[in-house]
């Protein structure tokens, strides 16, 4: 089993992330972060604390940092972040101990790796403060091509990208996660049927949180399935197998005025610099979403 800390920001798609993280046998979830992003710190806090709930997942919950970019979603999460559905109370795993603090204590006890599903803000305060720690890191976010907060932003990068510029500097292993793979991960109307089939308290929240997201992909996007972004970084350490990944150096750019954001990913190896990123670019849509909704169906 990989030992894992999920820094997420829930979130509509890290409600799937935290799940599939949480059930999968291949992962040793050891506690889960959060970052401002869909919303605010503290609504995103409260977002996972009762997904926990709802889900019977017992792990440390650490509240993070709120990115230096005013970058919250509510076109696309609602007001609270996470609309669509009454949520069970939040659980009592909210500890004292900071983001990044407590991801700091976990890496000196052994090898971690971070899945982060919401911008990078924590973890580049980690690597700030402790350089001399050294884990994989596995993130949602970016993009070979087109964005989706700016137009060539993708919405993670583009609240912190001094965080997400840092993180790819690292010298670490890093898996990067971008709407070339995540918008692969489409919840198509079988997916939906399979979801109410299985009639538990878990999935049937699950299904009106899915119609909630799916109607604003719509209405923003025009996009007739929901790209569930955030478990495929997810599956990128549970089952690497799924994606295809192809070594490539990647760039952030912060000054551009039409740019700032956008993650310049040299597929083709025409500036001759190293690699610094495994850039996910296919995924096994119909293995994966077998693999999300088994995890599912696993925690009832």
């Amino acid at each position: 089993m990989v030992p894992v800390v999920l820094d997420c920001d829930p979130g509509h798609d890290d409600v799937f992330a935290m799940l599939l993280a949480a059930a999968h046998p291949a992962i040793d979830l050891r506690a889960i972060t959060t970052v401002a992003g869909n919303g605010p710190l503290d609504k995103v806090t409260v977002n996972a604390l009762r997904v926990c709930a709802l889900a019977g997942i017992d792990v440390p919950v650490a509240a993070g940092l709120s990115q230096p970019t005013a970058g919250n979603a509510p076109s696309i999460h609602g007001e609270s972040a996470l609309d669509g559905a009454d949520l069970p109370e939040p659980a009592d795993l909210l500890v004292d101990e900071g983001a990044v603090a407590l991801t700091e204590r976990l890496l000196e006890a052994g090898p971690l790796t971070i899945i982060a599903t919401g911008p990078l803000t924590n973890v580049a305060a980690l690597l700030r403060k402790r350089p001399d720690l050294r884990p994989r890191i596995v993130f949602m976010g970016g993009s070979c091509g087109r964005g989706n907060w700016s137009p060539l932003a993708e919405f993670n990068i583009f609240a912190d990208p001094e965080a997400a510029d840092a993180v790819l500097n690292s010298g670490l292993q890093v898996t990067m996660c971008g709407l070339d793979v995540t918008h692969q991960a489409t919840a198509t109307p079988d997916v939906f049927d399979r979801l109410t089939a299985m009639r538990t308290p878990t999935a049937d929240i699950l299904t009106d949180l899915l119609r909630f997201f799916a109607s604003a992909y719509h209405d923003v996007f025009g996009m007739p399935d929901p790209p569930v972004h955030d478990p495929v970084a997810v599956a990128a350490v549970a089952a690497p197998e799924l994606l295809r990944v192809v070594e490539a150096p990647v760039a952030v750019e912060l000054t551009g005025t039409y740019t700032r954001g956008a993650t310049v990913v040299d597929l083709h190896g025409v500036t001759g610099k190293p690699a610094n990123a495994s850039v996910a670019l296919e995924l096994d849509r119909a293995k994966f979403w077998d693999m999300v909704l088994a995890a599912i169906e696993r925690l009832g």
